[in-house]
């Protein structure tokens, strides 16, 4: 691996400056395109992260944000979200350098950042306080009101769009955030905490602590100073981040992985689905965790489909994620490559075939990155480990079934339930394929949209909780009921009249 001669060292963000971590360590971060060291970042831990939650406590309990008053809380996000479209160009460019996305498709993604600072400050105004039908001479109001101090673990793959659905609802509430993101890409989540800042978010109220997960991530997880503990990442670390939760009473929320079905119904337009699905599985490499990894076909259909399928996953141009010109980029690090090949292994090993790709390519520019051509495996069955496992690399499997009533049930037959797509020319069908999936997200004819209105949460081992929408808003509150007697208060004590107590 080659060094750089000059680094910059990003520190972590703390009560509104850039903070150095306690000890001075620091660590490096790798360019995923070429495999260099391009920068280094301030190694927190269990110090680092106390500071920022009591830099969170102070800014909460003195109420510069949850006591600000919603217009003018909306009025700053409003200011947030104008501030991170003028700083989108240099945000999408520090984003592509860190994970590898190439800078098309993150430019394509960033653009719509603002509307997540946007829809909930619009939700935060239009949230109403409830008044119960309380009998009696009794008015009682239901009021939701900040939890008080958040806790957001972000992942590697989508930095700032993950963060605006934890980050724009959090403090929209009235929350104050701690954040840590993946070690892998910190870079823009500290940028953007300088943008807050500079809109007119107050110090404390977003603070971010940088470094490894075992470190930095577990003392956040298991503080007793905070709330609430909102994490994305693998289920394994769902499972971890969930207990600790549940040790110290808190509120979670965890979006975790995924191994997201496409059923290819009879009747679909071959060639459009063709497109959707290169664009479902390849996306970010694959590194989502929606990415289309098993595309189920009708069994007579699968020469048909695979005829329009893998010229157009031959033609995906890869290369550096800086060229305009690049489809699909490199793997986020060593380590994902790795994996990438190991189950490419298992896949042959198990019976399966690689119809194209199942290698890292060739071209001598792109040797010092994680590159890896893109996959596809035929002949596989669900009982497969590559067709169980969340893989998180630019691996898709074909997989044939009989009737609707098997591909229901492979597609249901897996431990995840985030999303699936279902493709058909008859869009009424669809809908009542959609009601069969045991997920929480299901696209008719495509794949991976999203919107800040649209909740967005996964079934079984992909999650608790829930983002976007309304429902994230409630998420990040906390529910209190006022009973106010509008009568002559009762004299339990003082009277032998029976007194009603409800």
């Amino acid at each position: 691996m080659k060094m750089a001669k000059e680094l910059e060292v990003h520190h972590h963000f703390i009560d509104g400056v850039p903070s150095p971590s306690a000890n001075n360590a620091t660590y490096d971060l790798v360019d995923p395109g070429t495999g260099e060291v391009a920068g280094k970042a301030a190694r927190g831990d269990a110090n680092d992260v106390g500071r920022a939650i009591a830099a969170a406590r102070r800014a909460f309990q003195d109420g510069r944000w949850s006591e600000l008053g919603v217009v003018r809380r909306a009025r700053i996000l409003n200011a947030f979200a104008d501030a991170i479209e003028a700083a989108l160009p240099r945000l999408a460019e520090v984003e592509t350098r860190y994970t590898g996305r190439p800078i098309r498709e993150m430019r394509a993604q960033l653009s719509r950042l603002p509307e997540w600072y946007r829809y909930f400050s619009a939700v935060a105004r239009s949230s109403d306080d409830i008044v119960t039908p309380f009998e009696g001479p009794y008015h009682n109001y239901v009021r939701r009101i900040p939890i008080g101090v958040v806790a957001q673990v972000t992942p590697w793959n989508h930095p700032l769009l993950i963060l605006a659905k934890k980050l724009a609802p959090a403090l929209a509430a009235g929350n104050c955030v701690v954040v840590k993101p993946s070690e892998l890409t910190p870079v823009t989540t500290l940028m953007l905490a300088q943008i807050a800042k500079d809109a007119g978010v107050p110090d404390g109220v977003m603070n971010v602590v940088t470094g490894f997960g075992p470190e930095a991530g577990a003392a956040l997880s298991y503080s007793k100073g905070i709330d609430k503990l909102d994490l994305t990442g693998g289920t394994e670390t769902g499972r971890a981040v969930a207990q600790a939760a549940g040790a110290n009473l808190i509120r979670c929320s965890c979006e975790l992985g995924g191994k997201a079905p496409m059923l290819v119904l009879p009747d679909a337009d071959l060639d459009a689905t063709a497109a959707g699905a290169v664009f479902a599985a390849f996306i970010a490499a694959g590194q989502t965790c929606i990415a289309g990894t098993r595309i189920l076909v009708q069994e007579q259909m699968v020469e048909p489909f695979l005829q329009r399928f893998l010229p157009r996953v031959r033609s995906l141009r890869l290369g550096l994620p800086q060229a305009l010109e690049t489809q699909l980029g490199p793997l986020v690090a060593g380590r994902q490559l790795a994996r990438t090949e190991e189950y490419v292994a298992i896949a042959l090993s198990e019976g399966a075939t690689v119809a194209c790709g199942g290698k890292r390519p060739g071209d001598p520019k792109l040797a010092g990155g994680f590159y890896y051509e893109p996959t596809v495996l035929t002949g596989v069955t669900n009982d497969m480990r590559v067709a169980q496992d969340e893989i998180f690399g630019p691996v898709t499997c074909v997989i044939a079934y009989r009737d609707e009533d098997h591909a229901v049930a492979i597609a249901n037959g897996i431990r995840y339930g985030l999303g699936a797509s279902v493709w058909t020319a008859d869009a009424a069908h669809g809908m009542c394929v959609a009601h069969r999936l045991d997920c929480g997200i299901v696209w008719i004819n495509d794949h991976h949209r999203i919107d800040p209105s649209s909740v967005w949460g996964g079934f079984k081992a992909s999650g608790i909780g829930h983002e976007n929408g309304h429902e994230a808003y409630r998420e990040y509150t906390k529910i209190q009921s006022v009973v106010v007697n509008l009568g002559k208060p009762p004299d339990w004590y003082g009277t032998t009249d029976v007194v009603r107590l409800s």
